[in-house]
């Protein structure tokens, strides 16, 4: 029997590992960010200084256990098994929790998730003691779980979320006020007061919540309680007085140096805290088998009383913890992703959104709207003309696509995330109120970037609905992680073979998640993928988006020819993937139109030819994808609502028709690959003979439906085939007259040049 336990140990520890590289995964969202946003920083400087920090709180951390032995349940109303049974639900949902997030790209909450999930087990291991009992019921379950210490940290976590965004919203709102987004003249004025109160609430963050529970704050405590206010009066001082010297004497900025401490403080109380979120259970656990094999006591009878006690500190395991969390952050690329999310909402400029709008964001924008417009009627028109002189932005000029490169921020915004997420999470901590880092680092950035009016009109309702996005994920962390840990301690108090089977289940689902990411992410373009336009004559954007027309008449050709021979065979599986690769051209077009304003923004104004020619091939194309997207549609909506198969007449009628295209899409995609655009004039030469070719057909289907058609939906298909068809042929022809008539092989193609 104790060979099982040992199992469960060796099982734990792997997941400890697994769950370190999911989590830091998760959680370099709480530090990484505002120093990535803002790149005031360089990114090799900013993994160093995160790397330390992590390193340093992880091998000082101790007595950080509470959470995971007592914190939730009451460990000597639990026997060894059970409580070994709540450990491995705990950490097999732990795991696939976090990388279920981390796939999505959503930065989630590990304090919540874990807290859920222990409550989730406790609670289901507690039901089936209690069913087993005949003197307890239901009502007894109360002495089994520490309910008021668990709802203190759920209330606590709910109220950091609004807390944090108000307080962040209002201190941005202020700095933005007093510095403009030209702080620049304004720095060298009151530079070292903000550097000296920045670096002053970034230190008392770092006595209070990243040294706190370290051995070393036992020794510090007898100077720091009691004297807070005296030490950071000291340090406010002490502070000023460097960043003014720093200014003075070097003749930089004190921001980076803000920004620089705040990463390290944020990474310090992240690993020295939150560690318990990854290892804090199978430490526990480890304690527990430790305790109960030296007592000789059968596992169903031996007290858990042992987890009320302190948990001592496993200083080797530290230090292999910090190492494991350091090798995360440099090589996940999960952790980039879950970045990439909040710098995304939070940007300052315009851009790709990664959310779509939906019902509730656009009433919150909209009620919003309201509320400001009431409010600004209340504010004198001179005074409202201030304030908007105070948000006016700098016009950077840079080299075409080069505003992908600006930073999502700047170095105001970002020291204010990183000086409000530390004072609030220092504040709570003192005051032992519990909260999530995650939570509180997040909605200081959201509230930031809705305070310096980064959330315009042209990206509210997509910013709105990410962070309601993220929030509802939250809230589906609580729930899930409370179900499925309950159902995994459910299955294996039924039967201990469900563990390796639940093992073998989350290293099965850990490798799918890991190649479903890689495949997403993989920064390697596609080999028919479509590129943005940098040229700034005619001629340069015929030469350059030659590619882009090959790669259309190719793709738009493999999608006519499919939706075709679908429907010749009924074949619905195949009729839905194409659905899916018209849809997939479909929005890279989409993109390539969005950039319409960068390209015309970046010419100068003997280019403007240049942008009419290039909006009218865009159009062009879009009136191709539209109409092989309606000919996929309508086809794969036919065979899905088993209508009648077409006819042996149609269906050869239609192949003719895809050979003829076939034959139309080969020659011009090769004239477009080679460059050889002389060779537009013989194919437009050809025309006529394609569309009688559809005419015919189209007169075909109205003889037979006046004398042998039966079947309304086959008519109603076929017409839609034949007619689309004949757009997406006008589309084509007015596409190839553009190229004809505008190039002209005398002229040398001009670019934009970087300066």
């Amino acid at each position: 029997m104790d060979t099982i336990y040992l199992l469960m140990i060796a099982a734990l520890t792997i997941l400890a590992a697994a769950d370190l590289v999911v989590g830091v995964s998760n959680d370099a969202v709480n530090f990484l960010n505002s120093a990535i946003g803002s790149k005031a920083v360089p990114l090799k400087t900013i993994m160093i200084v995160a790397s330390l920090g992590i390193f340093i709180g992880a091998v000082f951390s101790s007595g950080m256990m509470e959470v995971a032995r007592k914190g939730i349940f009451n460990p000597s109303e639990f026997m060894f098994n059970e409580i070994m049974i709540i450990f491995m639900a705990v950490m097999i949902t732990d795991i696939l929790l976090l990388d279920f997030f981390n796939t999505l790209g959503l930065p989630t909450s590990t304090t919540v998730s874990i807290v859920f999930e222990l409550l989730g087990a406790s609670v289901a291991v507690a039901l089936i003691k209690i069913s087993a009992n005949n003197s307890e019921s239901f009502v007894d379950l109360g002495k089994y779980i520490n309910s008021d210490q668990a709802l203190l940290i759920i209330s606590g976590i709910l109220m950091s979320v609004v807390i944090a965004f108000t307080v962040g919203a209002l201190v941005q709102y202020v700095s933005r006020l007093v510095f403009t987004f030209h702080y620049e003249s304004k720095i060298r004025n009151i530079g070292a007061f903000f550097g000296g109160l920045g670096l002053t609430a970034i230190t008392y963050f770092i006595f209070l919540k990243g040294l706190k529970g370290t051995p070393f704050y036992d020794d510090l405590s007898r100077y720091v309680e009691g004297n807070e206010a005296v030490i950071m009066l000291i340090s406010f001082v002490f502070w000023t007085l460097f960043s003014y010297l720093y200014m003075m004497i070097l003749k930089r900025n004190i921001l980076p140096v803000v920004i620089v401490a705040g990463t390290f403080g944020l990474a310090l109380a992240f690993s020295g805290n939150d560690l318990v979120n990854f290892i804090g259970v199978p430490m526990a656990a480890w304690h527990s088998y430790e305790a109960w094999s030296v007592s000789g006591v059968d596992a169903t009878a031996f007290s858990m009383e042992v987890l009320a006690q302190k948990v001592p500190a496993e200083p080797i395991l530290l230090f292999i913890a910090g190492a494991i969390m350091v090798l995360t952050l440099w090589f996940s690329k999960k952790a980039k992703t879950v970045a990439e999310t909040e710098i995304s909402l939070s940007r300052q400029g315009e851009g790709a959104e990664k959310f779509q709008p939906n019902l509730l964001s656009r009433m919150v924008v909209r009620g919003t709207q309201g509320i400001g417009y009431v409010i600004n009627s209340m504010i004198p028109k001179s005074v409202q003309e201030k304030i908007d002189l105070k948000f006016e932005k700098p016009v950077i000029t840079v080299a075409k696509n080069k505003e992908y490169e600006l930073p999502a921020f700047d170095a105001i915004r970002a020291s204010v995330n990183l000086m409000v997420a530390g004072v609030l999470i220092s504040i709570a901590t003192s005051y032992k109120l519990p909260l999530s880092t995650t939570y509180v680092t997040f909605m200081v950035a959201m509230g930031t970037s809705l305070a310096d009016r980064a959330w315009g009109s042209e990206s509210a309702v997509y910013r709105v609905a990410g962070v309601l996005n993220v929030i509802g994920g939250w809230f589906f962390t609580a729930f899930s992680a409370f179900t499925a840990a309950a159902i995994l301690a459910a299955l294996i108090s039924w039967n201990e073979v469900m563990i390796p089977i639940l093992l073998l289940l989350a290293v099965l689902l850990l490798a799918r998640n890991y190649i479903s990411h890689k495949k997403s992410s993989s920064a390697i373009k596609a080999e028919d993928s479509l590129t943005k336009a940098e040229s700034s004559s005619v001629q340069g954007v015929i030469h350059e988006s030659a590619k882009n027309i090959a790669n259309v008449l190719k793709r738009g050709n493999k999608i006519y020819t499919n939706a075709i021979e679908g429907l010749a065979k009924q074949d619905l599986s195949s009729l839905k993937k194409n659905k899916k690769q018209v849809n997939k051209l479909s929005d890279e077009i989409d993109d390539l139109r969005d950039n319409i304003f960068y390209f015309i923004k970046n010419l100068d104004d003997s280019s403007v030819g240049a942008s009419n020619f290039y909006i009218n091939i865009l159009g062009y194309l879009q009136d191709v994808t539209q109409s092989l997207e309606y000919i996929s549609k309508v086809s794969h909506k036919h065979i899905n609502n088993n209508h009648k198969k077409l006819k042996f007449s149609q269906i050869k009628e239609l192949k003719e028709i895809d050979g003829q295209l076939e034959v139309l899409f080969r020659e011009t995609k090769d004239a477009f690959e080679t460059h050889s655009f002389y060779k537009i004039g013989s194919i437009l030469a050809n025309k006529a003979e394609l569309y009688d070719l559809v005419k015919e057909k189209i007169q075909k289907q109205v003889e037979r439906t006046r004398s042998e058609e039966s079947s309304p939906k086959n008519t109603t298909l076929y017409f839609s085939l034949l007619l689309e068809t004949k757009d997406l042929l006008n589309a084509l022809m007015n596409l190839l007259e553009e190229y004809y008539n505008s190039f002209d092989s005398n002229i040398e193609p001009a670019k934009i040049t970087e300066e």
